[in-house]
């Protein structure tokens, strides 16, 4: 029988456990409603800044991370790849909202959503592979995945980051004319054709490439609830992100041009904000041995940031007049295309090890180091 709208004995206090930050973020709403703007008044103040950034920044993320939880139930409601899928595109939405609320806000920083994309690559692909890796093979020696599927992800990844990152450096250097519309709308384009093949043969024929039949025996209980109420509460968990990011943009612009902090920083804030709630749901996957699922969500978030959050930057600085500054700087190209080469190396053989893991880590902290270089 389906869940009826009548919640049995104790059934509202369960509910009112399991969603009580729906409250903590609906009453930062209203309190940044009615009072945002003698709130944002004082930035200066340095004890008041980091109350107001911590604030939000926690508000949001206790949101994205709310909407993973539901994301996890409705994946095991509907299995793989549907319910990483539905993962993967609820955190892209988070970072289509986080990036342009800063970029249409204050001073123009034409290199954010690049610095945000770049950033989230590197901690996904180096921070939550890396930890994945290790923690997932501290126990047991080797973790197996299905290859096929690792290298279709790769094998879009790739071209993606390429044209998205690579090839406009080469092309539009500094000083050089911006991009025009027409070149703006064939990139975004292809990178929307390119996701949209992988997405209908993901849920298609390849389905199977995305699922490792060792880990059904080992799947969790699933969850009382029905896909509708999990549906309904990842979708309420939104709304607030919506609106907050719009305020979170306004300690995050004073951080860039007042305190003059490294111009990549906003990006790594803004990827922080939504790579986190990807890269516990992997990490936990992973510690439970489905490292199949663990790698649906960080390759697939990947994959989805480059597909998805590319052509709306492009659409938004288009209609807003912005500039949108794409092709990475030397160090940092050499930084993807080796993190590239890696990942293709590391899922090369269906299997991973402890090795693996901390070549990630490395890779990671070297990223970290070279933002703070002046």
């Amino acid at each position: 029988m389906t869940e009826t709208m009548t919640l049995p004995a104790g059934g509202l206090m369960r509910l009112v456990r399991e969603e009580w930050f729906l409250g903590i973020s609906a009453a930062t709403c209203l309190a940044f409603f009615s009072a945002g703007d003698q709130m944002m008044a004082n930035l200066g103040n340095p004890l008041w800044f980091s109350l107001i950034f911590l604030w939000l920044f926690a508000a949001v993320l206790g949101s994205a991370l709310s909407v993973v939880r539901h994301a996890d139930h409705l994946a095991q409601l509907l299995g793989e790849p549907y319910g990483t899928l539905i993962l993967t595109l609820s955190v892209t939405a988070i970072e289509v909202l986080a990036i342009s609320a800063v970029m249409t806000h204050g001073e123009s920083n034409p290199t954010l959503a690049r610095d945000t994309l770049f950033a989230v690559i590197m901690i996904i692909l180096n921070g939550m592979v890396g930890i994945s890796l290790l923690v997932g093979a501290w126990r047991r020696p080797e973790q197996y995945h299905n290859l096929q599927g690792a290298n279709s992800y790769l094998g879009v990844i790739v071209p993606l980051a390429t044209l998205s990152l690579v090839l406009p450096a080469t092309l539009y250097a500094d000083g050089l004319p911006h991009p025009s519309a027409p070149r703006q709308l064939v990139l975004g384009i292809m990178l929307l054709g390119l996701y949209a093949t992988f997405l209908v043969l993901q849920t298609g024929r390849h389905h199977g490439f995305f699922a490792n039949d060792a880990e059904h025996v080992e799947r969790r209980e699933q969850p009382p609830r029905t896909a509708w109420f999990h549906a309904l509460m990842l979708f309420l968990h939104m709304l607030p992100v919506v609106y907050l990011v719009e305020h979170l943009a306004m300690p995050v612009d004073y951080i860039i041009e007042t305190l003059h902090a490294p111009p990549a920083f906003g990006g790594v804030i803004m990827a922080v904000l939504v790579a986190t709630p990807e890269a516990i749901s992997a990490v936990k996957a992973s510690i439970a041995n489905h490292l199949q699922r663990s790698i649906n969500i960080f390759l697939g978030s990947v994959l989805s940031t480059i597909g998805l959050t590319v052509p709306a930057m492009l659409l938004i600085s288009h209609f807003h007049g912005h500039l949108l500054i794409l092709g990475l700087e030397h160090g940092d190209m050499v930084m993807l295309m080796l993190t590239l080469l890696v990942s293709i190396i590391t899922f090369a053989s269906g299997r991973t090890h402890v090795m693996q893991g901390a070549i990630h880590l490395m890779l990671f902290v070297t990223y970290v180091l070279l933002i703070f270089q002046p």
